[in-house]
């Protein structure tokens, strides 16, 4: 499938599993999807991100890019790829959360 429907599958794929769309950017051509009330992003684009634009988001955990025509089959893989890497950075997230009271706990 071309790349603009096999992000929608994506969208839907990911929509199965709980996220839901809250913005898109203005070309349209990028999508920010949120599991649940939390602060955190999964991406999907047709184009990676740039250096200043992960500064500038981080709460942007994991980006499923598509560039090419994709299979079906191809397009699961990508988004069971990007649960993991989602879930990865929720727990980076939570371990940086965790680790910030110790650390200033420890210089006193």
């Amino acid at each position: 499938m071309p790349p603009l429907a096999a992000l929608a599958r994506a969208a839907r794929l990911l929509a199965e599993h709980g996220f839901r769309e809250v913005a898109r950017n203005e070309r349209g051509d990028s999508l920010y999807l949120a599991h649940g009330d939390g602060p955190w992003r999964l991406r999907l684009s047709n184009h990676a991100r740039t250096p200043k634009q992960r500064r500038g988001h981080p709460e942007v955990l994991a980006s499923l890019v598509v560039r090419e025509p994709r299979t079906e089959a191809q397009v699961a893989a990508m988004v069971a790829a990007a649960l993991r890497d989602y879930a990865g950075g929720l727990r980076r997230a939570a371990a940086q959360a965790s680790a910030v009271p110790s650390e200033a706990a420890s210089r006193k």
